[in-house]
């Protein structure tokens, strides 16, 4: 299967597609009704209002959503891995890893305002890549501010991801003062008109712009299913990170600074689940992405290959035995 997605060819779409179902069948075998929480922002409000009637009638439309949102993530961050050559060849290696990591966790595939976030994070991602040496840098840093903040009225605490677009500001491109106004511009943007329509409508106050803020750590159920989920992540994480700076000095410096971005990513990625927090593991879905990154290059680097199919038929194996016989979707 490994050696399969390692080919660059267009029919690993179609068998990507089958493997994601093949995974997260249990999804639609058990649909998750997504309800209103006091931590996504007004705008995830407003679509879950909208999906409410058919919801009802129809729950299956959430896993539906969900699963959309995970196989056009995973295609994405292929493409721009691809496309920035953060590994030596072209690969669909990093969509594998990605639909097999966010089934880990049933919570990964609930259609959530995290998971339509990191839709928008793996597209920063790719204009932060894009920015090194570019002739016209300032309109995508513009982009990317605005970006993050349309992303704080889905699921507020992913402001915090601003943490991360000044550390790649600065990894990526010498300090100019006026790229760094540009992107907090971007930032604000959406806060102006939003509060022009507050005081339009007689309801300007700070705690209707600025939602509250408190950072403590979440108090999750311990189980032995989610220690075996925390071993498979981290495991291909730190042989994956190895891999990465064994190969470094052949790699472009673009790309070298890349790598730096996306672990930053994932160190911010697990930061924010402590801004708001709740109870369970939708929040950590973030850090889905630059695991997955990670995860693909221990797939495609190890010269031996009998450990990269250990881990991954292990990794199903769990999946599997999680879903049907733990019955840990339900």
């Amino acid at each position: 299967m490994i050696g399969i997605f390692k080919q660059k060819t267009p029919a690993n779409i179609l068998l990507l597609l089958f493997f994601g179902l093949f995974l997260k069948l249990p999804m639609f075998l058990h649909p998750h009704i997504t309800a209103i929480q006091q931590k996504d922002g007004i705008l995830f409000h407003s679509i879950l209002k909208f999906l409410e009637p058919a919801g009802k009638s129809t729950p299956i439309i959430y896993p539906a959503l969900a699963f959309i949102l995970l196989f056009t993530q995973a295609m994405t961050l292929t493409r721009l891995i691809n496309d920035h050559r953060m590994i030596s060849r072209t690969n669909y290696l990093p969509a594998m890893a990605y639909l097999l990591i966010t089934s880990f966790f049933a919570e990964w595939n609930y259609f959530s305002a995290p998971l339509l976030i990191n839709t928008i994070l793996i597209f920063v991602l790719g204009w932060l890549l894009k920015i090194y040496n570019h002739p016209r840098a300032k309109a995508i840093v513009f982009n990317i501010g605005l970006a993050i903040g349309i992303s704080s009225f889905i699921f507020f605490p992913a402001l915090t991801f601003v943490i991360w677009i000044f550390f790649a500001l600065m990894i990526m491109r010498p300090f100019r003062i006026n790229e760094w106004l540009l992107c907090l511009l971007g930032i604000t943007t959406p806060y102006y008109f939003y509060g022009i329509y507050l005081f339009f409508t007689g309801q300007l106050k700070i705690g209707n712009i600025v939602p509250y803020l408190t950072v403590r750590l979440p108090s999750l159920q311990q189980s032995i299913w989610l220690a075996v989920s925390a071993l498979l992540l981290m495991i291909p994480f730190l042989i994956g990170g190895y891999f990465v700076q064994d190969n470094l000095r052949r790699m472009l410096i673009q790309v070298r600074k890349g790598w730096s971005i996306i672990l930053i990513y994932l160190l911010v990625a697990f930061f924010v689940p402590f801004v708001n927090t709740t109870n369970t593991f939708e929040n950590w879905v973030m850090a889905a992405a630059p695991f997955a990154a990670f995860h693909a290059c221990t797939y495609f680097y190890p010269p031996r290959k009998l450990f990269p199919l250990i881990l991954f038929w292990a990794s199903v194996g769990f999946v599997l035995f999680y879903q049907y016989y733990s019955g840990g979707w339900q």
